[in-house]
């Protein structure tokens, strides 16, 4: 694992095997119509001519109905056709979904001795280095020689062994037939032999996660497995000078294969470094296992700080390796800190639980930032990234960035005056489903768990904590209230009112009582009040189906005390009712049979839809409260029924809000949410899940595996030996794309950062001017006016400071800015801080704006 290492697929397999390979990656689209000679479709599709499709929920031509999988031709962005017959099918009436399927694809694999004669194409990481792979698999082979020959690997820094090692090289270059190369690198094949017996952590770490990932495909058939020969090099990562052989002689430490690779004064700056990760949840345990066996902050002078705000779950211990199941509960800085000390007892390392935010600059204060050398981000969010982007801009540090998702990772390099910043380019933001969507016209279980969840929050978190602020303190909360006076303080009233009023809870047979006459209310009275409003034959204003796709049709459930799926469900809302208001749970509540007489002894009235109910239909809503005639009337009067209600309650009474909390199976909140959404797909014929991947969908858990966090750290920590060593170019450095399920492996220079001109100056995002002195807001406008810039305009955070259009500003001329800005911005200036940032708007002589850097008066 030095710094050119190898994987090969041949290695899984026995020679000439043949393996099935199947993508499980499916694609499902509704059909709009199929009257037509080709299938029109409601949404763009990304189907090629050849893929397969099998149809689902198609009203008429019901043939196709038969999971049979069908050949696609003619695939355009919102239609296709089929290769079959369909004359004497019946006739299509409506509805109907498509879905995409993969077909198990075969690999033949060429045995080890025939692959290192023919090794075929090789799947490429970074293009700038097309060329190199053949020659990598020219050296393993000389290596492998020279092994034989001097039973060791070559010496580092070793001229003798070096050239033995190049003679190999052109030997079996020269007995190539088919694969002879006319080119070949001998400074290229000089660090290979040099670093032949290192083993660095980085490259381990990185090759780890792909091989990793490649056992599971060995083992499950899922996603297509790495085909033959993959080379990867970092030679890059060298220092930029020339490398004295005594530098690389082994000093009988843990870091000696280092050392043989990058030379003792690189370990040296390793040790000595100062570090700052931020998050140490999956890929923070990795960094810090990663830096522990490199060596980084081992020294007295160095110092590694670690913070992160979150404790340990349940759900955390499958990637985050540094924990066990007797550190749940615990903070993760902390226990990471100490498993990191464990692997490395030189480590210099503080643990912090402080968050990365505004609220804590006090923490993290200049001081702080001025002594770093490198923030690394082990973030699961865009808004942190983007804060500590804005951080390490202002203080000109190098980040190194990355993130996982399942099988697939990132990295991103930010090197000040060199690179563009994390913030200068964003994904666009997720899409999420239309309100009215998610509450009246699911067409996908995503939708029905969207909408449990909401639900679940409302009744066992929201509106106990409303019914508590109401409680503790009636004046204020209706004051509150009152000067809402809207629809949603209204809903919210009706809440509390309800929840406290005919819905309040004093036996646990009170709360069997609910839950049933609430899964009556959702998954019965609703849906007809529905599809009163919306018949199935109603039609929209444009005369088209009301009901047409996305839109299902949805059926009312009948109530069954013998259907298990009904019980559980009355079991997990009743224990969980119980649990809000304080009521103990008798031990018969977790026995169906006795629940199910309960259950039936409950008296359900009858229902009858309602006209003129309005029901949202517009995907672009953002509030389904419908404004009353009268708000502030409706509010008056639930306002004076909460206060009688108030009067029938025990002295002290509070109710217990439910926070959801995923990771426990004993406290039915997943029972509840998951029995909530699969009733709801039930109305709406969606297809029903279970509780595990309930969890996944409802807990909004980002899919994250040790394999991909593994590779993205050790690709960072590759980076992190060129920002230590310093002096490198940007060509130097790396940025990365890699799915691991592909493969996919996709490595490219960063961007770099944008540079502006004005006359003789330039700057980019990173620069920041700095002005030394106390000067008055004058002396700071000659300040641009000798570098040919007009400042028209000071600000200092979202006070106006100056600006020369108003007449009563040139008072301020004579001030200290330092000054202004404490009398105008009402800024109070740290002690610790020794200056203040000014934005300034300047024009040319030409009148042209020139947007330029951040301005810093040092006035201490």
């Amino acid at each position: 694992m030095n710094l050119m290492t190898i994987a090969t697929a041949t290695t899984l397999q026995s020679p000439s095997s043949k393996l099935k390979f199947l993508d499980f990656s499916v694609v499902s689209f509704v059909i709009l119509d199929l009257s037509l000679p080709y299938l029109m479709l409601m949404v763009k599709i990304h189907i090629l001519d050849g893929d397969l499709v099998v149809f689902s929920e198609v009203q008429g031509m019901e043939e196709l109905n038969d999971g049979k999988p069908r050949k696609v031709k003619n695939a355009r962005p919102f239609s296709f056709t089929i290769e079959e017959d369909t004359g004497s099918y019946g006739v299509y009436s409506k509805g109907g979904i498509v879905t995409q399927v993969k077909e198990p694809k075969v690999l033949r694999f060429k045995s080890l001795r025939d692959a290192m004669k023919d090794p075929g194409d090789f799947l490429l990481s970074d293009f700038s280095k097309f060329e190199r792979s053949p020659v990598i698999h020219l050296a393993f082979q000389a290596l492998d020689s020279f092994r034989k020959e001097h039973g060791r690997y070559p010496t580092a820094g070793c001229e003798q062994d070096a050239q033995s090692f190049l003679k190999f090289v052109a030997d079996i270059n020269e007995a190539s037939i088919d694969s002879k190369q006319e080119k070949i690198d001998d400074k290229l094949l000089r660090h290979f032999a040099s670093g032949s017996r290192a083993v660095l952590n980085p490259m381990a770490a990185m090759f780890g996660g792909i091989v990793g990932q490649e056992v599971v495909k060995a083992c499950s058939g899922k996603f297509h497995p790495l085909y033959q020969f993959f080379y990867f090099d970092s030679v890059e990562s060298l220092p930029t000078y020339q490398l004295d052989p005594q530098d690389l002689k082994p000093s009988n430490s843990r870091y000696d294969a280092q050392i043989s690779v990058f030379g003792s004064k690189l370990q040296k700056k390793l040790q000595d470094a100062n570090i700052f990760i931020v998050g140490s949840g999956a890929l923070g345990c990795e960094f810090l296992k990663n830096l522990a066996l490199m060596g980084v902050s081992c020294s007295s002078k160095s110092k590694l700080t670690i913070t992160d705000d979150d404790v340990i779950e349940k759900s955390n211990l499958s990637r985050q390796f540094l924990f066990r199941d007797w550190n749940i509960g615990q903070a993760k800085s902390t226990v990471a800190a100490a498993a990191a000390r464990a692997i490395n007892p030189s480590l210099q390392i503080g643990a912090l639980q402080n968050r990365a935010c505004p609220d804590t600059e006090s923490v993290f204060h200049d001081t702080f930032w001025d002594g770093l050398d490198v923030v690394i981000n082990a973030l699961d969010n865009v808004n942190a990234r983007m804060y500590m982007d804005m951080r390490c801009l202002y203080f000109q540090k190098p980040l190194l960035e990355s993130g996982t998702l399942g099988a697939k990772c990132n990295t991103q390099m930010v090197i000040p005056h060199l690179t563009e910043n994390y913030g200068a380019s964003r994904d666009p933001p997720e899409k999420q489903a239309p309100m009215c969507t998610v509450h009246s016209f699911p067409h996908n279980i995503d939708h029905c768990l969207t909408w449990a969840r909401s639900e679940f929050e409302g009744l066992l978190e929201k509106t106990p904590n409303e019914v508590n602020s109401f409680l503790s303190n009636p004046t204020q909360y209706s004051a509150a209230m009152r000067k809402a006076g809207d629809a949603q303080a209204r809903e919210l009233l009706e809440r509390v009112s309800e929840c406290l009023g005919k819905e309040r809870c004093i036996t646990f047979e009170d709360c069997i009582t609910w839950a049933r006459l609430r899964f009556e209310d959702y998954f019965s009275n609703r849906v007809k009040q529905l599809t009163f409003t919306f018949p199935e034959d109603a039609s929209t204003s444009t005369g088209t189906p009301f009901w047409s796709a996305p839109k299902r049709f949805p059926r009312p459930l009948q109530f069954s005390a013998t259907d298990s799926s009904h019980i559980h469900l009355i079991m997990s809302a009743s224990i969980l009712r119980a649990e809000s208001f304080g009521i103990a749970i008798p031990d018969w509540a977790k026995n169906t049979s006795k629940l199910a007489d309960a259950v039936n002894k409950v008296a359900v009235p009858e229902f009858e839809p309602k006209k003129g109910v309005n029901i949202v239909t517009d995907e672009k809503a953002t509030n389904l409260s419908s404004a009353s005639v009268d708000d502030v009337a409706v509010i008056d009067d639930l306002l004076s029924k909460l206060e009688e209600c108030a009067k029938n309650l025990p002295p002290g009474f509070q109710m217990k809000p439910i926070q959801f909390e995923k990771d426990d199976d004993t406290n039915f909140h997943m029972d509840l949410i998951s029995g909530f959404a699969n009733m709801r797909a039930r109305n709406y014929s969606i297809p029903e899940v279970d509780k595990l991947k309930a969890k996944f969908i409802a807990g909004r858990i980002i899919p994250a595996i040790a394999t991909s966090t593994a590779m993205a750290t050790g690709l960072v920590c590759l980076e992190l030996y060129k920002v230590i060593a310093g002096e490198h170019p940007i060509e130097d450095y790396r940025n990365t794309f890699a799915n691991l399920a592909l493969p996919l492996f996709s490595m490219a220079e960063p961007v770099p950062a944008k540079v502006m001109k004005h006359q003789d100056l330039s700057w980019t995002v990173w620069d920041r001017w700095s002005i030394k002195g106390d000067l008055t807001v004058a002396e700071l406008l000659q300040w641009f006016s000798d570098k040919g810039l007009s400042a028209y305009s000071m600000s200092c955070g979202t006070s106006l400071l100056y600006n020369s259009m108003f007449p009563r500003h040139k008072e301020r001329l004579q001030k200290k800015v330092v000054d202004v800005a404490r009398e105008v911005a009402k800024v109070e200036v740290p002690e610790y801080r020794r200056h203040i940032d000014i934005v300034v708007a300047c024009e040319d002589n030409d009148g042209n704006d020139i947007d330029i850097p951040l301005v810093s008066v040092h006035f201490r």
